[in-house]
């Protein structure tokens, strides 16, 4: 598939305009530091099946997200940020758990499929909870290895480089490291999710106009850390045999955001060949 020549809010070659200065991608140098072959995507695909996923683990009086029990269980506590809790006893909390019950059937095109009766904003809300929080813990594991040494800049595999801007406190988009630009991202969701106007928790407080295209922002910035992730660190993923939680973790994603159309395709290119594979199986 051939390179997107956009650029959101950047500079660089090939940029065509921005985003009003959201989080920029240019093309990276063909080779750059630490960068896998192509057959480490290929090596992630054939890691599906190959270990059985995670069965559910017990459950907590405050659930931090849905999928976080059926991936991982209680057996990792280690996060890159704070887990984003949904109060018990509220609507997003019952979604959660039918959710929850889903995932448990092992069908995750069911398990994403807005339930009858339920509002989409709401349904992308809590499911953006969730995806923070599984990516979050992922990320969480692998840290020791994406160091400002080891990986200077953000990038998924030679031909896409990652810059950061968020529109507020940095403008311009700037090039950094990867644990610097995960950082930025994973704190500027943070910000989103904590946002009552843009994510409101409470029953009969509407979502914005706005929160669909925020949503949206935020599932295209995420990805970006599952790029990295399978482009740069998929060995100590190996080493720390968390491969089979990282593909049932990424497979529920695009399967998410592919059942509401919430990420241009161009956007998912860096693991397109992942992807496929992927979700062959379930057509």
């Amino acid at each position: 598939m051939p390179e997107p020549r956009s650029c959101e809010g950047g500079s660089g070659a090939g940029a065509a305009g921005g985003d009003g200065g959201r989080a920029g991608r240019v093309p990276a140098p063909r080779r750059s530091p630490r960068t896998r072959p192509p057959s480490a995507v290929a090596a992630a695909a054939a890691a599906i099946g190959s270990r059985a996923a995670p069965s559910p683990g017990s459950r907590r009086s405050r659930s931090s997200a849905i999928a976080m029990s059926f991936l991982f269980g209680s057996r990792s506590s280690k996060t890159f940020k704070p887990k984003k809790n949904i109060p018990e006893g509220s609507h997003q909390y019952e979604l959660l758990k039918h959710a929850e019950a889903t995932l448990g059937s092992g069908n995750l095109r069911m398990a994403v499929m807005l339930p009858e009766g339920e509002d989409l904003n709401e349904w992308v809300a809590v499911n953006t909870v969730d995806f923070f929080n599984q990516i979050n813990m992922l990320y969480g594991t692998i840290t020791d290895f994406c160091t400002e040494e080891s990986c200077p800049v953000m990038s998924a595999g030679p031909k896409y480089e990652y810059h950061w801007a968020d529109g507020t406190n940095i403008k311009k988009p700037i090039k950094c490291s990867a644990p610097k630009y995960i950082d930025y991202l994973m704190t500027w969701v943070q910000d989103q999710l904590d946002d009552e106007t843009l994510f409101p928790s409470k029953i009969g407080v509407p979502f914005p106009k706005n929160f669909m295209s925020v949503a949206k922002t935020i599932l295209k910035r995420l990805f970006r850390v599952y790029a990295h992730i399978y482009h740069q660190h998929f060995d100590p993923v190996i080493q720390l045999q968390e491969e089979a939680h990282l593909n049932t973790s990424f497979k529920h994603f695009i399967f998410f955001v592919q059942e509401f159309n919430l990420i241009d395709r161009r956007e998912l290119a860096p693991l397109q060949e992942l992807i496929e594979k992927l979700t062959s199986k379930d057509r």
